[in-house]
């Protein structure tokens, strides 16, 4: 969790609000360090979370997670966080049969476009328990990344529809957040993505998006975090409407480095 881009945006653990759907995209540059920023802030702010990742292992993430305080064994172990991993799970889906229920069944399924067995799954982790869940404070679905979902061939429209089930059970009914991950490629062409990124952006309460620096290559600052308020911010996915005081310059060097325009904040992993 990085202090000054909770300063940024306003919030702390102890207020974290509730219903809302976060955007993270990236262009030309890893928006990853915002994966790992509020995996550790809603472990911090004690929230139930289910982590979709299909992206990256558990070790890498619990790794980065421990040098951001938080521990992802520990908060497995006691409950607190569901982790759906993508890279092993899409291998066992092909050693169980038919019948056998899976988050990743369509990766078997002619019809790829069936997301039901994932959404399921999240309702599962995050549906209010016995007494045991009373002391978790809201639920939260964390995906790294859906460009991931088109790139196994299922369909922009799907993937939205799988959002909007999740916001319908998560955001409306129980008050709890979804942050998630989609790459903007850049490629014109690319209309799924296109869609996919559009669409989301209409339905977001706040759009972080991290892009390569316009002036070009820097040493010390690799890029920029643009910040986009409430519904429709984001008209275009190559154009992001943000307030004055919302960016932020970001630079990598074995970790995460940022500074504020005009004077440096330092926001480091080592």
């Amino acid at each position: 969790m990085f202090p000054e881009l909770n300063h940024l945006l306003n919030t702390t653990p102890d207020r974290a609000e509730q219903g809302k759907l976060t955007l993270l995209c990236d262009a030309k540059t890893d928006g990853s360090f915002l994966v790992h920023h509020f995996l550790s802030f809603y472990l911090k702010a004690n929230c139930k979370v289910c982590f979709v990742a299909l992206i990256q292992s558990f070790s890498h993430y619990n790794i980065v997670g421990q040098k951001l305080g938080v521990s992802l064994t520990t908060a497995r172990e006691r409950g607190q966080l569901v982790f759906l991993e993508g890279l092993k799970s899409s291998v066992d889906v092909f050693f169980r049969s038919q019948e056998e229920p899976h988050p990743l069944q369509f990766l078997r399924e002619a019809n790829t476009g069936n997301l039901q067995p994932l959404f399921e799954f999240v309702r599962e982790a995050l549906k209010p328990g016995d007494n045991a869940e009373a002391a978790w404070r809201c639920p939260v679905l964390l995906v790294d990344d859906l460009s991931v979902l088109l790139s196994l061939g299922v369909g922009a429209v799907a993937v939205l529809d799988f959002i909007h089930y999740c916001r319908a059970t998560v955001c409306c009914e129980l008050k709890g957040n979804i942050v998630t991950l989609v790459h903007d490629s850049g490629d014109a062409e690319d209309e799924e993505n296109d869609v996919l990124l559009n669409g989301l952006s209409h339905q977001s309460h706040l759009i972080l998006r991290a892009e390569g620096l316009a002036t070009g290559f820097c040493r010390d600052v690799h890029g920029q975090v643009c910040r986009g308020w409430d519904l429709g911010v984001l008209l275009d996915s190559r154009l992001l409407a943000s307030v004055p005081d919302s960016r932020l310059h970001v630079g990598v060097l074995l970790g995460l480095r940022a500074c504020l325009v005009g004077a440096y904040l330092q926001m480091e992993v080592v």
